[in-house]
């Protein structure tokens, strides 16, 4: 029996409560690029009209390339606002992977127009000092909003590994996007580090198979 079939897609119970309190600029806000190793961490900040689903958007782990990508254009389509924020992997090992992760949300917060009445942040580390917000522990799984953000930024954090592929062309960050994968091991095992990996991530040895979060690449 296939279980996917039988669990429950993203709602829209978390923006029914605070539409029901006559807030409707509900900001869904989550991050992509917490466990690789090489790249930035980049978050996506989404507000739809009210009411607005679209369906398929789901926690963007669940969904294949293809579906992410033909999702991150209608979302951009039938969304109020679209903000995106991008920590660079200097900035990682400045401050660490969860800070770095926040200051990501608050930077795709503040590029987002119409600026939300209501932020809903996907896990339980987002911290706003001026605007309302209530964290959901996986959240991009749960509430609609939250997954559309997760789509945004995690399509938006491949391409810009794709990019880097260009540069790098020896470590394979256009399949696997930074991920700890046995072909990004053993290419960091004949080549060393490039200038993109994040150095507090290697400050032990590090082997395939442990554990990293987003890890679909």
């Amino acid at each position: 029996m296939d279980n996917r079939k039988h669990r429950c897609l993203p709602t829209l119970d978390f923006e029914r409560k605070y539409w029901d309190q006559g807030i409707e600029l509900i900001a869904g806000v989550d991050e992509a690029g917490r466990g690789p190793l090489a790249g930035p961490v980049v978050a996506a900040a989404v507000i739809f009209p009210k009411d607005m689903f679209i369906e398929g958007v789901d926690d963007s782990k669940r969904l294949s390339a293809k579906k992410r990508e033909v999702l991150f254009h209608t979302i951009y389509e039938r969304a109020l606002g679209v903000g995106v924020g991008i920590v660079s992997h200097e900035v990682i090992d400045r401050v660490n992977i969860f800070q770095a992760s926040v200051l990501a949300m608050r930077k795709a917060i503040e590029r987002l127009h119409p600026e939300p009445q209501m932020i809903l942040a996907d896990g339980n580390s987002f911290t706003h000092d001026r605007l309302r917000y209530e964290n959901i522990v996986h959240g991009d799984a749960k509430s609609f909003t939250v997954a559309a953000a997760s789509i945004i930024a995690k399509v938006t954090r491949d391409g810009l590994m794709r990019e880097f592929h260009e540069v790098f062309t020896l470590y394979g960050f256009d399949r696997h996007k930074g991920y700890g994968t046995k072909r990004h091991f053993e290419a960091i095992r004949q080549y060393g580090l490039c200038e993109i990996h994040r150095r507090s991530f290697h400050t032990q040895t590090v082997e395939p198979g442990g554990s990293t979060r987003d890890a679909r690449p």
